[in-house]
C-alpha cells in the first residue's frame, strides 16, 4: 500500500536538514570537546535528516504525478497597510522535480563525505555547513514569493562562501571563497534591484500574482518597454552570477579549492542550479519580453562555447570538470532564452546526476592519489600524474566511464535526450545558436573523454616519470629526464629561436615531482630514467572504501536511466513535461515507445556524429597513454610532431590554461582601477574629512587655551576690554542718523 502524505508535509523537506544543521552547529560551538567524540553521531543525524527529506520529496513527487495540483500554504509575516508580506511554501511540479533532484544528490554527497572527510578536524563543522547548504537550496525551491527567494538565495551564497573556504588556513582557499563571494554580490545586487522594479510595476512579490499582473499591464501598454526589459535583465543578472554565466563565471574554477564533495554538490544540484531554477520560476514574466529573451539566449550561447574551449587543455582534474559544468549550464540558459524551458529543466536534472557522479569519482581518485604523491593539489589533481587507474580502482573507473559518455551526449544515457532536444530547439529558433550548440557537443565529447583517458587508461605515470612538462597539456610533450641531475639532450640543446630556452624552473621540476613517499636514494632508476615497475615497494592508488564507492554505484543508475523519463510518447520529442504524464515505469516505456526512440535517434544523427568525432579525436590523441613515457617532443631543436591536430591543440593551449585571459584583464581594468579609486577615497578621507574634523578640534583647543590665559579674574581688565569692544564696534559700524 503506497504511503499517502498531505502536501502540508512539504515543510519538512527544508526543515529536516535545517534542524540537523542547527543542532550540529550548536553542539560544535558550545561543546567542542564532546563533538569530537560524537562526530559519527553528528554525521548520522545529518544523513538521516536528509534521507527523511528525500523520502517526503519522493512521496509527494509520486502524488503530484496523479493529482497535477498546485497548492500554496502562506502565513502573513508583515500585515501592515498596503504591504502584506507572506511566508510559506509552494507545491507545484517544478518545485517537486527540483527538490527530488537536490535531495537525492545531496544524500549521495553526504554519505560519500563521511569517508572523505573522516580525518578532518572540521568534520562536524563540515556537516553543519553541508546541511545548511542543502536546506537553503530547498528553501529557495519551495519559496512562493520573490522576497523569500532572495533570502534563501543569499543563504545559498553564504554557505558556498563557507564551504569553498572550508580549509581557510590555505591562502588559495581563502582567496577563492572571497572571489566567489564578491562576484556573486554583483549579481545579487542586480537581482535586488530587479525585485524592487517588479514590485514597483506590479505591487506584488507573489510569483503567480506578479506574473499575471505583469502580463496584463504589458498587454495593455501600461509599462514602458525599456523599463520592463531593464527590470527583467536585472533579475537575470542574479542567475548570471549564481550559475556562472559569462562574464561572471570567473569564480567557478576557483571554487575547486573546497572539498570535493562540495564541488559535487555545487555543480550538481545546489548553487549553480539555483540560477536555472529561478529563470524557470519567472519564465512567464520574461517570455513576453523579446529583447530580454534574445539577451539570455546569447549570454548562454557564449558561455556554452567558451566553457568548452576553456576545458580543452586543463591539467587539473576538478578544474576541467568545473569548466564542463559552465558549458553545460550554458546549454540550459539559451534553451530558456529561446522558449524551451522544459528542455532546460530536463537537462538540469539529467546533468545533475552525471556531474555528481563525475565529481565524486574525481574525489575518489584524488583521495587515492594523495596516498601516493602526497597532499599537493598540483600533483594529486594533475591528470598527467595519473593513468591506468581503472585497473586499480575498478568501481570508480567503471562508474566514471558511465558518466563520461552521458556528458558527451551518447545514447541511451541520460544527458543525450536532454542535450539533443536543446540542440534541435536551437537550430529551429536560430541557426547561429544551433551551430554553437552543435560545435560545443563535439568539443564536450573531446575534453570529457580526454579527462577519462588521461585518468583511467594506460599506465600509472606518477611512478614512471621524473619530469612532466607542466607548460603543456598534451601527452606527446611529456619528457623523461634522468635522476642523476643531468639534463636530457633535448633540453640541453634547446637554443633555437623557434623553441623557448631551458629555464631554471624546468631544471628544478625533476626534484619537485619526485614521489615524497620515498627518499630519492631509494628510488630505482632504469636507463631511460623510468622507475623500475617491478619494484614491489612502489605505491599505487587503491580503490576507495565502500562508503565512498556505494554513492558512485547509486548515482550510476539515474545517469543511465533518468533521461528516458523525458521521452514523450505522443509528440516524439524529448523534454521534461511538468505535468508528469511521462512518469511511467521504465519497462513500459521501452515497450510502448520503441519506435519513438528509434525516430529520436535518427533525428539526432548530426549532433551525435559530432560527438562521435570528438570521441575519436580524443582517443587518437590520448588513447595510447601506455606509450606516453617513451615519447619525446624535442630532438635537437626541432619538433617531431607537427600535424594539424597538434597545431590546433597547441594554439588553444595557452588560451585555455590562462582561462581565456579573462581574469588577467579583470585584474588590469577592474581590480587595479578599484584599488586606485579606493586609495583616492582613502586619501580624501584622511586629508579632507579627517583634516577638517581634526582642524576644528585643534582650533577649539587653541581658542580655549587662549581664553583660559586671558581670563585672570580682574574686573578692571574686563571693563577695559568691554570699552575697547564698544569703540571698535562704533568705529566699524557707525550709528545711522535719526530720521
Amino acid at each position: 500500500m503506497p504511503v499517502e502524505l498531505s502536501n502540508k508535509y512539504a515543510c519538512f523537506i527544508p526543515l529536516c536538514p535545517l534542524v540537523a544543521s542547527c543542532s550540529t552547529g550548536s553542539l560544535s560551538f558550545f561543546l567542542p570537546k564532546a563533538t569530537r567524540s560524537l562526530r559519527r553521531l553528528c554525521a548520522t543525524l545529518n544523513i538521516s535528516s536528509l534521507i527523511t527529506a528525500m523520502l517526503v520529496s519522493l512521496v509527494l513527487f509520486r502524488q503530484q504525478a496523479a493529482t497535477h495540483s498546485i497548492q500554496q500554504y502562506l502565513w502573513a509575516r508583515i500585515p501592515r497597510g498596503d504591504v502584506c508580506l507572506k511566508i510559506g511554501f509552494l507545491i507545484d511540479p517544478l518545485t517537486l522535480a527540483t527538490s527530488t533532484s537536490v535531495t537525492t544528490a545531496g544524500v549521495s554527497v553526504m554519505v560519500y563525505s563521511d569517508s572523505y572527510m573522516c580525518h578532518d578536524q572540521g568534520y562536524a563543522r563540515f556537516y553543519a555547513y553541508l546541511s545548511l547548504f542543502t536546506a537553503s537550496m530547498l528553501g529557495l525551491v519551495f519559496s512562493p514569493n520573490l522576497i523569500q527567494i532572495y533570502v534563501f538565495w543569499e543563504l545559498v551564497g553564504m554557505c558556498s562562501y563557507l564551504l569553498i573556504g572550508f580549509w581557510f588556513a590555505r591562502s588559495s582557499a581563502a582567496n577563492a571563497c572571497q572571489k566567489a563571494f564578491v562576484t556573486n554580490r554583483i549579481g545579487d545586487f542586480g537581482l535586488l534591484l530587479g525585485v524592487s522594479g517588479v514590485y514597483w510595476i506590479t505591487g506584488s512579490f507573489e510569483i503567480f500574482e506578479l506574473c499575471d499582473r505583469f502580463i496584463e499591464l504589458n498587454s495593455n501598454g501600461f509599462i514602458n518597454p525599456i523599463f520592463a526589459n531593464a527590470v527583467a535583465l536585472l533579475l537575470f543578472l542574479g542567475p548570471v552570477s549564481k550559475s556562472a554565466q559569462f562574464p561572471l563565471h570567473v569564480w567557478l574554477p576557483d571554487a575547486m579549492e573546497g572539498p570535493t564533495p562540495i564541488s559535487a554538490l555545487i555543480h550538481a544540484a545546489t548553487m549553480v542550479a539555483a540560477g536555472i531554477f529561478f529563470i524557470a520560476r519567472i519564465f512567464n514574466l520574461i517570455s513576453i519580453l523579446p529583447p530580454t529573451m534574445y539577451t539570455i539566449s546569447w549570454v548562454g550561447g557564449v558561455t556554452t562555447l567558451s566553457g568548452a574551449l576553456l576545458a580543452l587543455a586543463q591539467k587539473d582534474l576538478k578544474r576541467g570538470l568545473a569548466y564542463s559544468t559552465m558549458s553545460q549550464l550554458g546549454y540550459m540558459v539559451p534553451a530558456s532564452g529561446i522558449g524551451a524551458s522544459q528542455s532546460a529543466l530536463f537537462h538540469l536534472i539529467t546533468h545533475a546526476y552525471s556531474k555528481a557522479l563525475s565529481f565524486l569519482g574525481s574525489g575518489s581518485v584524488i583521495h587515492s592519489m594523495e596516498k601516493v604523491v602526497g597532499y599537493s593539489p598540483t600533483r594529486s589533481q594533475n591528470m598527467f600524474f595519473m593513468g591506468g587507474l581503472r585497473k586499480r580502482m575498478p568501481i570508480t573507473g567503471t562508474t566514471f566511464l558511465l558518466g563520461t559518455p552521458s556528458l558527451c551526449g551518447i545514447p541511451p544515457l541520460s544527458c543525450f535526450w536532454s542535450k539533443d532536444q536543446i540542440i534541435t530547439e536551437s537550430w529551429l529558433r536560430s541557426p547561429y545558436l544551433g551551430l554553437i550548440a552543435s560545435i560545443t557537443a563535439g568539443l564536450t565529447a573531446f575534453y570529457t573523454s580526454r579527462i577519462y583517458l588521461l585518468t583511467f587508461e594506460g599506465n600509472f605515470r606518477a611512478n614512471q616519470m621524473n619530469y612532466i612538462g607542466f607548460d603543456t597539456p598534451f601527452p606527446s610533450e611529456i619528457i623523461i629526464t634522468p635522476r642523476g641531475g643531468a639534463q636530457p639532450e633535448s633540453l640541453a640543446t634547446r637554443t633555437s629561436s623557434s623553441v623557448a630556452p631551458v629555464t631554471d624552473m624546468e631544471q628544478n621540476r625533476v626534484a619537485e615531482t619526485r614521489n615524497p613517499a620515498r627518499p630519492p636514494e631509494e628510488e630505482p632508476i632504469c636507463e631511460k630514467g623510468i622507475r623500475n615497475n617491478s619494484d614491489p615497494n612502489l605505491l599505487y592508488p587503491q580503490e576507495s572504501n565502500f562508503r565512498m564507492a556505494s554513492p558512485l554505484i547509486i548515482l550510476a543508475i539515474p545517469t543511465i536511466f533518468a533521461g528516458l523519463a523525458g521521452v514523450d510518447s505522443t509528440h516524439k520529442v524529448t523534454g521534461l513535461d511538468l505535468s508528469f504524464d511521462w512518469l511511467i515505469s521504465l519497462p513500459s516505456l521501452a515497450n510502448k515507445n520503441f519506435e519513438n526512440l528509434t525516430d529520436i535517434l535518427m533525428s539526432s544523427t548530426p549532433s551525435l556524429s559530432l560527438s562521435l568525432i570528438g570521441l575519436l579525436i580524443s582517443f587518437k590523441v590520448y588513447g595510447q597513454t601506455n606509450k606516453l613515457v617513451n615519447m619525446k617532443v624535442f630532438e635537437g631543436s626541432k619538433l617531431i610532431n607537427k600535424n594539424l591536430l597538434n597545431t590546433f591543440l597547441l594554439s588553444t593551449k595557452d588560451w585555455s590554461i590562462n582561462r581565456g585571459y579573462i581574469d588577467y584583464y579583470y585584474n588590469i581594468y577592474f581590480t587595479r582601477s578599484l584599488i586606485l579609486v579606493s586609495e583616492l577615497v582613502l586619501h580624501f578621507d584622511q586629508w579632507i574629512i579627517d583634516g577638517f574634523i581634526n582642524g576644528t578640534g585643534a582650533s577649539n583647543l587653541l581658542g580655549g587655551e587662549s581664553l583660559r590665559h586671558g581670563k585672570n579674574g580682574r574686573i578692571s581688565h574686563y571693563l577695559l576690554g568691554f570699552v575697547i569692544g564698544i569703540i571698535l564696534s562704533v568705529s566699524f559700524f557707525p550709528i545711522p542718523p535719526l530720521p
